[in-house]
């Protein structure tokens, strides 16, 4: 930047400041031609009540888009018979296209996912689809023994071996202090 004819240095945090100041400069000056008023007290007003318009906008956007998700849902669902509602292969493709396009939605607003209104969907989802699908159709059943007898007997075997490693570790350690 020039001054008096010398060239002077700005450290960033100057320029920044410089630069917020010039932009909320333009912003007021703006708003103030178009026919209103506004004060050094009431910028601040101003500038929070139009985020908070640009917020109630990207709601109101994203809560028509995760309607619309919704809608294709229930149409792809109409075409599935209830009795394979409960078939992961039967319903995967309607489920995940309800969630991408809620994540799609949420994103090209730059709206976090998962929020709340995605999961109002999902949840109403399961409550109308998915309720009646509990393991009462596939009761469970123990695994067979050559699978159940390594997995109980791995972390049993594994943890003397784990306690002998730290202790012979830390003689060393010792001896070379």
């Amino acid at each position: 930047m020039l001054q008096s004819g010398r060239l002077y240095k700005m450290d960033g945090h100057a320029l920044l400041l410089r630069l917020l100041l010039l932009v909320s400069t333009v912003a007021i000056s703006l708003h103030a031609y178009s026919g209103t008023t506004v004060s050094p007290q009431s910028a601040g007003h101003f500038l929070e009540s139009r985020n908070s318009t640009h917020q109630e906008y990207k709601d109101n956007k994203y809560h028509s888009h995760t309607r619309c998700c919704w809608n294709e849902f229930v149409e792809q669902m109409a075409n599935i018979s209830k009795i394979h509602w409960c078939e992961w292969k039967s319903i995967r493709s309607p489920y995940s296209h309800l969630r991408k396009c809620l994540e799609d939605g949420a994103d090209n607003l730059r709206l976090g996912y998962p929020n709340a209104k995605a999961e109002e969907y999902i949840i109403f989802s399961h409550r109308n689809y998915f309720l009646n699908c509990t393991l009462q159709h596939r009761p469970l059943l123990d695994p067979p023994e050559n699978v159940l007898l390594p997995l109980i007997i791995t972390p049993i075997c594994l943890i003397p071996f784990l306690v002998a490693l730290v202790v012979l570790k830390s003689k060393d350690g010792e001896m070379q202090s």
